[in-house]
Order: C-alpha cells, then structure tokens, then sequence
C-alpha cells in the first residue's frame, strides 16, 4: 500500500478530466520515479499558475494577464466577435487558428434543468460590448446541445435590431458534441460555412 500523501495525490488527480484512478495512480508513479527532475518542474509551474492566473475582464478567458494576450493582440480583428461557451472553447478554436477576431465567453450555457438563467451568464457584458460600437459580426459558436443550440437562439434575439450580422457555426458539428473535442479540421469547416441566424 501507497502512504497517505501519495494516496491523497492520487486522487487529487483522478479528479482531473480525462483521468480515472487507474491513469492517476500512473501518473504519480511516473512523476515519483522522476522526482529529482520532473516533479520540481510542473510544482514549480503550477505555483506559477496559482499565483498569476486571472479572468479576463474584457472576454471572460483564463491567462496571467488582464486584458488577455488575445484581447491585447492588435492584429485581431476588433469587428469581428466570437461567442463561446466556456474557455475550452475559445481555446479549443483558437488553436485551430481560422478565427482572427475577439472572443467573448458565456461561462456556460442556458439550462433549464440545471437552474442556469440568462442573468448567470455574460449575456449582458455581451450585449454591452456589441451597443458599444465597432463589432460587425457576431459568431455564436455554441455546443451543438439543445442547451447550447437554446443558448444560441436567446442571444440571437437579444441581438436584433442592433446593427450587427449575427452567425453560427454551421451544422457539421456532431449533434450532443463538444467543442473541445473535435479536431481542427472539423472546426475549420464549421467556422468557414457560418451562416446568419434566422
């Protein structure tokens, strides 16, 4: 049997997505076999992470600075907007590289099961940032859930008749499917055959 620490390691990370307590109890057996070189590497990282992490208070993403790298990058097109539900997503878009506007994330998706209302949502830090001018296009790239499809036809209405074209991605993207799973040649498709709302 395993000391209480490394048992408590364990399941710390077998809370981790992706890992079971199978996949946990390998990783600490990696990282205790490695212990002089790798361990003091990701300790040292993730205290980094700890003490710098902030939330983006333009577009709700996850980085050590505020406003992000995305929101501060002035080669991203300012006019165009990209509605995602959580920070997975943006980044899971991003990494595929097509999209070269801003990003707004929701922090989820409108649930009437699981009590999420419009209000606990940036629905309204959105709506302000599009009244505030200069956005053309709004992409709502939305989970292909009934939840995320709802969330997407909520904002849409909540958008019209403010002078901007709103778009969603197109429906190639598996039904009950997530965002951050789908590879970058899916993603590609989607984003390039958007099409408007309505």
């Amino acid at each position: 049997m395993a000391s209480q620490d490394i048992e408590t390691l364990t399941a710390a990370l077998s809370r981790l997505p992706g890992l079971g307590p199978r996949s946990a109890r390998r990783a600490v057996l990696w990282l205790v076999k490695r212990r002089d070189g790798a361990l003091p590497q990701l300790l040292k990282a993730l205290e980094a992470v700890h003490e710098r992490l902030v939330e983006c208070t333009t577009c709700g993403n996850v980085d050590t600075t505020d406003p992000c790298g995305l929101c501060a990058d002035p080669r991203r097109d300012p006019r165009a907007l990209c509605v995602v539900e959580d920070v997975a997503d943006l980044w899971a878009l991003d990494r595929a590289k097509l999209f070269t506007g801003r990003y707004h994330v929701l922090g989820g998706r409108l649930s009437a099961l699981d009590g999420v209302r419009p209000e606990d949502l940036t629905i309204a830090p959105l709506l302000a940032r599009v009244e505030a001018g200069g956005i053309d296009e709004v992409v709502l790239a939305m989970n292909a859930t009934l939840e995320g499809q709802t969330t997407a036809h909520y904002i849409a209405e909540r958008l019209e008749g403010l002078p901007v074209r709103v778009t969603q991605l197109a429906h190639g993207l598996p039904v009950g499917g997530e965002l951050d799973y789908l590879d970058e040649g899916t993603l590609a498709q989607a984003l390039r055959a958007r099409r408007p709302v309505g």
